[in-house]
């Protein structure tokens, strides 16, 4: 997990680590597509078994939606949460 969670970092994607995954935000399909396929070659070379699961949330014209989506719940909520 080490060397892919670098490999994310490396890329200038934006980002967040959870305890039960990794959530990337990309302005394409193919950005998305092309880091998994990086990160299956990251692992590939010396693990007999690597899986993937993946959901996809494509939203055209916006981008900071990590930070968005939290703000947003934050707000009907009415107060910061813990997220990390």
């Amino acid at each position: 997990m080490a060397r892919v969670l670098a490999l994310i970092d490396e890329s200038g994607i934006p980002y967040r680590l959870t305890p039960m995954g990794t959530i990337i935000e990309t302005e394409t399909l193919e950005q998305a597509l092309s880091l998994l396929n990086q990160a299956y070659k990251q692992l590939e070379s010396d693990c007999d078994r690597v899986y993937v699961s993946a959901k996809l949330d494509i939203r055209k014209g916006k981008d900071g939606r990590l930070a968005q989506k939290i703000e947003s719940v934050e707000k009907r909520v009415g107060r910061k949460l813990k997220t990390s």
